[in-house]
């Protein structure tokens, strides 16, 4: 019989770390989390030091009755849940629902599912930590006042069913605040002039791109000040004033932490952060190998480390060394690029056996477990590489006060590069630039312009949220999935083409927690929140003190939004529809993809309808209604009424002006109106009583 008893998360994980522990050990899963706050109520006693509730997770019961079976039969209990705050929590709320406390009960964690890393760890066993579980604990509770107390306004005012959470309505502002400076961008002109030279002794032309003057580096405003350039140049002799040769190194990347490998599976793999997540979960808990059983291929993935240990390193310098060459082994460990301290510092994200490689075990993977799993391990080998070296050559080429400059790249030693190079990595490759001295004759075969008007930051996608996310410390490496699920679940934004975009829903939320709950969705606020989170879990600061001051701050702004927020509760208005089943004057209702017609007579009469806003601006094609419309995703454009009879649509509120230059309809950006043509870049201040009127529509 077995005498010990190891209680991990995931029945993915028994059966791997069962057999690598023998006979003497019994291995079971609690399924994730055991106990928690209880749904129906907020389960903090607030009048007694921030009590919270803890009860049995519904459906937990049968599992929770087979552990304590099994309880009774060991000798020793091992807990090993995983290695954060949340797996520290988890064995905390084992030990107190199995009762364990007359037992001999041993916290053990491991970085990664194999072997090596699971024995190890019995010989290190501990007892629990209660500063992360006392974390872990404040940021349960501060996350169900925010929701449990915030919610139920946003079900009175706006629609039931909808939430606010700490770190969700943050990320929801960010990519409001990102939406509205988009919105209000002012797209400016600019010229750029290109100048390409026959080279004595040469085929290819050389292809040079203004600069400026000889003493300043200038920007091509207009086409006017493009046209006087190129009076200056006209009939000038074009001299190579200065070659410069040098070398450029290029670093090694870092190895994957949660927030670079989510950020590089969406950019090279098109994976969502949900995927990713999903699919290190299972590289981690265990693939079935063939011919080596089940085992964890990478280690744990949710980490903002880029530590690795004593042994993978020795293990990376031989495996590179051997299949690369001692020249292509690092010669230093790589080190985080910032100061910003490490949370839950575990190691960085790396396969668990370096000379398991990508195609070694490719048969045992599924097509997307594999293209992680190479990212993966490809990004980690590059780690340990040494750095890429690049020869670089510059050329001035100057004419009458002006000059022109063309720079080249080639790699002299590819270094991590063989195995990994990033997706914007290029490589600029002009050999015939080697033969260019001061001395060689050049003779001009044209000069090229183009007009080009500066483009606003673009929209966030999930991967660039996740790295503004993590620059600016709103939540942990956790979080960073979750949150960005649930905005997009209660359909606050949409995704499209990778872009995130906030829907006439996340608007009208974020517009309301600005308002009532301006310290929730203020970044530094929350930033601070998580910085005194990381406090508890260093034992600096206790835990009810953190909940214990929040939390007048939330009620008294919950009560004043009760009272206040009552004048801008969404009521029904009345269209100028009617019913076609009753004849009823429709009204205009507000729904979870936002408005539409409903007959008044509900229920006796269902009918519904579209709601398209007239916004009074005559479609400029066919001289019909312009109405605010949204796509399929819930993203709003202008578009005509008589769609699709009528093809004319905009992304900006167009207005009753038309452009001074071509006549094209003009459209609404920030306080400028912009022409719909692009290629006219016609640009002029909106009306002042126009602008007080659309801020007014907007508040």
């Amino acid at each position: 019989m077995a005498k010990y008893l190891v209680i991990v998360e995931s029945p993915a994980k028994v059966k791997t770390i069962k057999k690598f522990l023998g006979a003497n050990y019994e291995v079971a899963a609690s399924n994730g989390h055991v106990r928690d706050l209880p749904r129906s109520v907020l389960g903090i006693d607030v009048d007694h030091d921030f009590e919270p509730k803890y009860i049995t997770i519904r459906g937990k019961g049968d599992i929770l009755a087979n552990l304590r079976k099994e309880v009774k039969k060991a000798e020793k209990v091992y807990l090993a849940t995983d290695p954060d705050r949340e797996g520290e929590a988890i064995s905390w709320h084992l030990l107190a629902a199995l009762k364990l406390e007359n037992k001999k009960v041993y916290r053990i964690t491991f970085n990664e599912i194999t072997k090596s890393a699971v024995k190890e760890s019995l010989k290190h066993a501990r007892e629990i930590n209660m500063d992360l579980v006392d974390a872990q604990q404040a940021r349960r509770c501060l996350d169900r006042m925010v929701g449990y107390k915030i919610s139920p306004v946003l079900w009175a005012k706006v629609k039931r069913g909808l939430s606010a959470g700490r770190v969700q309505s943050v990320a929801l502002r960010i990519i409001c605040d990102r939406e509205d400076e988009i919105n209000a961008f002012i797209p400016e002109e600019y010229w750029t002039l290109d100048a390409s030279f026959a080279v004595e002794g040469e085929k290819k032309p050389l292809l040079t791109k203004y600069y400026g003057t000889v003493d300043e580096k200038k920007t091509i405003a207009s086409k006017e000040e493009l046209e006087e350039i190129r009076k200056k140049l006209e009939g000038a002799e074009y001299r190579v004033s200065s070659v410069k040769n040098g070398e450029r190194v290029k670093k090694a990347p870092l190895p994957f932490t949660t927030s670079t490998l989510q950020q590089e599976a969406s950019k090279v793999l098109n994976f969502s952060t949900q995927k990713t997540m999903r699919l290190a979960q299972q590289l981690y808990e265990g693939i079935d190998i063939k011919g080596n059983g089940t085992v964890g291929i990478i280690t744990y993935l949710r980490t903002d480390s880029t530590r690795v240990s004593a042994e993978a390193e020795a293990a990376a310098k031989e495996f590179i060394t051997a299949g690369y060459g001692e020249a292509y082994a690092a010669d230093t460990e790589q080190g985080p690029s910032s100061k910003q301290k490490i949370q839950d510092a575990h190691e960085a994200i790396r396969p668990t056996d370096i000379s398991r490689t990508p195609l070694e075990i490719k048969e045992s993977l599924s097509r997307d477990q594999f293209r992680l799993y190479q990212l993966i391990w490809k990004r980690f080998v590059a780690s340990r590489m040494a750095a890429a070296v690049y020869e670089t050559t510059s050329v001035k080429i100057d004419a009458a006060g002006q000059r022109f400059t063309v720079a080249a790249s080639k790699v002299k030693f590819d270094g991590f590069m063989s195995v990994y190079t990033e997706d914007d990595e290029k490589e600029e490759n002009n050999t015939m630039m080697k033969g260019i001295t001061g001395d060689t004759k050049l003779s001009l075969i044209g000069l090229d312009e183009k007009q080009h008007f500066t483009q606003p930051a673009p929209h966030y996608t999930e991967a660039s949220l996740v790295r503004a996310m993590e620059e600016l410390g709103i939540g942990r490496p956790s979080t960073y999935a979750p949150t960005i699920t649930t905005i997009l679940a209660r359909r606050y934004i949409v995704k499209e083409n990778k872009n995130l975009y906030v829907t006439e829903l996340g608007e009208v939320v974020n517009n309301m927690m600005k308002e009532a709950f301006p310290s929730i969705v203020d970044v530094n606020f929350t930033a601070t929140m998580e910085a005194l989170l990381d406090g508890v879990e260093e034992g600096n600061v206790k835990w009810k003190t953190v909940v214990a001051n929040f939390y007048p701050d939330l009620e008294e702004a919950v009560d004043k939004a009760e009272k206040e927020l009552e004048e801008v509760e969404i009521a029904d208005e009345l269209s100028d529809e009617f019913c076609d089943v009753c004849g009823r004057q429709m009204v205009i209702k507000y729904g979870p993809h936002g408005r539409f017609l409903a007959c008044p007579g509900f229920p006796e009469c269902r009918n519904t309808k579209p709601y398209f806003e007239k916004i009074g601006v005559e479609c400029p094609k066919c001289g019909k209604d312009i109405v605010l419309k949204k796509t399929k995703k819930g993203r709003k454009y202008y578009g005509c009424i008589d769609n699709p009879e009528c093809d004319f649509m905009v992304w900006q509120r167009p207005v009753n002006d038309r452009c001074d230059r071509c006549g094209s309809i003009l459209l609404q950006k920030g306080n400028k109106l912009v022409c719909s043509d692009e290629n006219c870049g016609f640009i002029k201040d909106m009306p002042k009583a126009e602008t007080s009127d659309n801020s007014a529509q907007r508040s």
